[in-house]
């Protein structure tokens, strides 16, 4: 009886320093953003307000999941759980990209450690980080290993496990994201062709996984609701996949535009 006493003495004070270590997170990337918006508009050309509030959007969506009613309900409920992921998997981390804060970090750094930066952007590790194939496995390939294993029980009962899983999904879905479009400056970029197919392939795997989880239940999830956050990651999974196609697409058009015209241009000799 005591040891049960200790042990849930220790889960609420893991609990009590999580919430406030994620506030002071939380806090600080919107402060840290503001003023970095502040110095740059001393020096360059007014940083796009629509940047500003999608950084916030991305960072209070994200705050929510791990803190807050939604996270709450999220230890308990799998639908709870499954709208947790799809926005910091998916809605976050695009809201994030689309805020381009690497542009605005290399902005308000100094210049020897902006290069440092640079120079690091351009390294092996970030080749093989940002390309698309390894952005998808780390984020499709992540959830499948969640869902279709016992890791998903195993985050439920364990407060740092499950912090750290959340961290991933994020940072997973971040980088799968800035892989198929490209809003900062990108020094290993690939093909349209080849992050279509990719993309795809990765779509596919998604959605496959969302009717896996219809059909099989995880581990300690009713059916009913592994029905539910199955249809969930199913649709809401599309509708978030529509937006990103759709600037993926605006993107390619955009960038291949310019070729067409010098194509049907007729020659003035």
């Amino acid at each position: 009886m005591l040891g049960h006493h200790m042990h849930h003495s220790n889960e609420q004070l893991i609990d009590y320093f999580e919430l406030i270590f994620m506030l002071l997170l939380f806090t600080s990337s919107v402060v840290t953003y503001l003023l970095a918006v502040k110095k740059s508009n001393r020096h360059y050309k007014k940083w796009p307000r629509k940047r500003t509030i999608l950084w916030l959007s991305g960072v209070l969506i994200t705050a929510s999941v791990f803190i807050g009613p939604l996270a709450e309900r999220a230890h308990t409920d799998f639908r709870a759980h499954m709208l947790g992921h799809l926005l910091i998997g998916m809605l976050a981390p695009l809201l994030l990209a689309l805020s381009a804060p690497w542009t605005l970090l290399m902005r308000t750094l100094p210049v020897k450690l902006a290069r440092q930066i640079s120079r690091f952007l351009k390294s092996q590790p970030v080749l093989i980080l940002s390309n698309p194939l390894t952005a998808s496995i780390l984020s499709v390939g992540g959830l499948w290993v969640l869902y279709t294993t016992d890791l998903y029980r195993l985050m439920q009962q364990n407060s740092i496990l499950h912090v750290l899983i959340h961290v991933h999904v994020l940072l997973a879905g971040y980088l799968f994201t800035v892989s198929f479009i490209y809003v900062d400056p990108t020094p290993h970029r690939t093909s349209y062709v080849y992050r279509m197919i990719v993309f795809i392939m990765a779509s596919a795997g998604h959605g496959i996984l969302s009717k896996y989880i219809y059909t099989h239940a995880p581990t300690h999830v009713l059916k009913s609701e592994a029905e539910s956050g199955g249809m969930l990651m199913y649709y809401g999974g599309d509708a978030i996949e529509l937006i990103l196609i759709t600037l993926f697409c605006y993107q390619w058009y955009r960038a291949s535009r310019p070729r067409i015209l010098n194509i049907t241009k007729p020659s003035i000799t």
